[in-house]
């Protein structure tokens, strides 16, 4: 793919909106100087009223068929962010045109959709990509180049916490949802499905794989214990800790729905984000805040540091995606289908072991 003319903006299309974060992606799309919206697709016109509203999308531009809005936008690329379990078959559907897909996380329901989705692209001569939001937040960015410069010494264990107070109760943008509203919603919400893809695990424990496999620098855990707590009367789980045994070590991945307060107005307890514990130190990094805390052999006393500024087009996944893709290249990091694979190899195992009540040896 050659990159493109400036005077050339870059069209793109928004198929999906089960995921609140379509909105937050659009809006991207929308302040880009260098992107339009070309066309937006649901099988359920209510679902695009916001994004309509929002970003004025005209008339012909909104669609509730994929074949119509790929034929009549013409996008050069596409944004899905269907409910998890119906990852495969989206990316499945868009995959023979041709076009790049950046994928709204999660990457899968299972091991066997994330193979699904990477030949489907390979096939269609397209390009994928994951987005993880939590990837694009300045202290996990900045903690990432403290690892690579050796600054803790050699990464030997990842703690993750991360969650919110449930996936009903903030719309895209963030905007807040009543306890009324919640109640309401939650018995038909494909968040609380688990034919869907829904609860916690597979949620946000994807986050901690990835972004843990990121920082470990490829390193796969050797087994996989896992624990949910399901409680009464729902089908899917709202609280999971995972333990990863890796020849270094342990780790522990622990995901929530039901923290007292979203980590984007005000962190709860356990603080949202990730301790990591090298052979030299340790960084802690948390969530929306804007300060490391490190410690190392030399200087024991733990002490905040500045996170990274980060710059374009570094700063989010639409502004990446149309660098990297503009220059004819694929993503890489946390982004990149054969980092998520393992993330998602973690995830399915996890969620196997949940189910089965025991260590498993990692899925191949």
């Amino acid at each position: 793919m050659e990159r493109k003319e400036p005077a050339r903006k870059w069209r793109v299309a928004g198929i999906n909106f089960d995921h609140m974060h379509m909105g937050d992606l659009l809006r991207e799309v929308f302040e880009h100087p260098d992107a339009e919206i070309a066309g937006i697709c649901d099988a359920d016109p209510a679902r695009m009223k916001g994004a309509i509203e929002a970003f004025h999308i005209p008339k012909d531009r909104v669609f509730t068929s994929v074949a119509s809005l790929m034929a009549k936008a013409e996008p050069d690329f596409v944004i899905l962010c269907p409910a998890t379990a119906d990852h495969a078959r989206a990316v499945e559907e868009v995959a023979p045109y041709g076009k790049p897909i950046l994928l709204e996380k999660p990457f899968a329901a299972s091991l066997a959709d994330a193979d699904r989705m990477i030949d489907a692209t390979r096939a269609g001569g397209g390009r994928l990509a994951i987005n993880w939001p939590l990837a694009w937040y300045p202290p996990h960015v900045t903690a990432k180049r403290l690892i690579d410069q050796g600054v803790i010494g050699d990464l030997l264990e990842v703690h993750f916490y991360d969650g919110n107070r449930g996936p009903l109760y903030h719309l895209a943008d963030k905007v807040e949802v009543s306890d009324e509203e919640v109640k309401a919603a939650k018995p038909t919400s494909w968040w609380y499905k688990r034919a869907s893809g829904g609860g916690s695990l597979l949620d946000y424990l994807g986050y901690g794989a990835t972004l843990g496999t990121w920082y470990m620098n490829g390193r796969a855990p050797l087994t996989v214990t896992s624990v949910v707590d399901r409680p009464a009367g729902l089908e899917v789980d709202e609280h999971s800790v995972t333990v990863l045994r890796y020849e270094t070590g342990l780790s522990k991945l622990e995901t929530r729905w039901g923290t007292f307060t979203d980590p984007w107005t005000m962190q709860p307890q356990p603080k949202c984000g990730f301790v990591l514990v090298g052979s030299d130190g340790t960084i802690s990094s948390y969530d929306y805040e804007h300060h490391l805390h490190l410690q190392t052999r030399h200087h024991p006393a733990i002490h905040p540091l500045p996170v990274d500024t980060l710059h374009a087009p570094h700063r989010k996944p639409v502004e990446y995606v149309i660098d990297r893709w503009g220059a004819g290249l694929d993503v890489e990091g946390p982004l990149s289908p054969a980092l998520c694979r393992i993330g998602q190899r973690i995830v399915d195992t996890a969620y196997r072991s949940a189910e089965e009540g025991r260590t498993l040896e990692l899925l191949p």
